[in-house]
């Protein structure tokens, strides 16, 4: 299943059932497992893994060397999921040294054309990223967000699990798990309801994590931290909890707020 066109190191490792299409290029150190598909012009480089299942579509690179002139050529990895779909002009590139090593997107990803994932890059599973998403090193996406096209995520950011971030965002700090961000610069504009409905979370739930979220977010007659201090003392379902935990825990970018609360902030400042 390689076409005559395509060049494949001799050492690279292919399970069965993989198809390498015309003008693709493998490199020596590529591990590519069953079933995956290579349309045609791509090239995989650098040690990297790609998943069971996995099809990547023309002029797509994986594994090249990353974006960051600290980089030496350091012996680093790259590894792609299980039945991902990432389609054309897609940019995935391998890890650094300082940066842990390894550039990761999970099982089950989306990522649609020209979407950039530099080094380092920490995605989970079942993400969808759409067309032209740019996203710095070290950003970490947790598993079923969904990125909207054209959104700008600066490096170091975590984005939280069923996160939905708006197109055309500029992300510059934490989106919390299930918060929905909208804007440039992006600010937290709600719960993405629609997200938490789709993974058939039930209706008391929802109305729990809707109160909690007003209560951290909207009510600004005490300090941020005391209000999360005082929220994070009462009992919660799981999800509402693992939004507190995200917003108690220090990033390297802060955490985005809603308008109300970033107004508030400043003012207490």
């Amino acid at each position: 299943m390689i076409h005559p066109l395509a060049v494949v190191d001799p050492n690279a490792r292919l399970g069965a059932r993989v198809h390498i299409g015309p003008f693709c290029t493998v490199g020596p150190d590529v591990t590519l497992a069953d079933g995956v598909d290579l349309v045609s012009h791509v090239v995989i480089d650098g040690r990297t893994r790609i998943g069971e299942g996995t099809k990547v579509f023309p002029f797509a690179t994986i594994g090249m060397a990353p974006q960051d002139l600290k980089y030496q050529g350091e012996d680093t990895e790259t590894i792609v999921g299980a039945r991902c779909t990432i389609r054309e002009h897609a940019t995935i590139n391998r890890g650094t040294a300082p940066g842990g090593g390894i550039t990761r997107v999970g099982d089950n990803c989306l990522l649609m054309t020209a979407v950039h994932v530099a080094h380092d890059c920490q995605l989970g599973n079942g993400i969808i990223i759409a067309n032209n998403v740019v996203m710095g090193g070290h950003v970490e996406i947790a598993d079923r967000a969904i990125i909207g096209g054209a959104a700008a995520i600066h490096q170091f950011v975590r984005i939280g699990q069923g996160a939905m971030v708006g197109g055309m965002s500029g992300v510059e700090a934490d989106v919390i798990p299930y918060g929905m961000i909208i804007g440039n610069r992006a600010r937290l504009a709600g719960l993405n309801i629609i997200g938490l409905r789709r993974r058939n979370i039930d209706h008391a739930t929802i109305h729990h994590m809707r109160a909690t979220f007003n209560a951290l977010f909207r009510d600004c007659t005490h300090p941020f931290q005391e209000r999360l201090a005082t929220l994070q003392s009462q009992p919660h379902d799981p999800h509402t909890t693992e939004i507190l935990a995200f917003a108690a825990s220090p990033g390297k970018r802060g955490l985005i707020r809603t308008t109300t609360t970033a107004a508030a902030d400043d003012a207490e400042g």
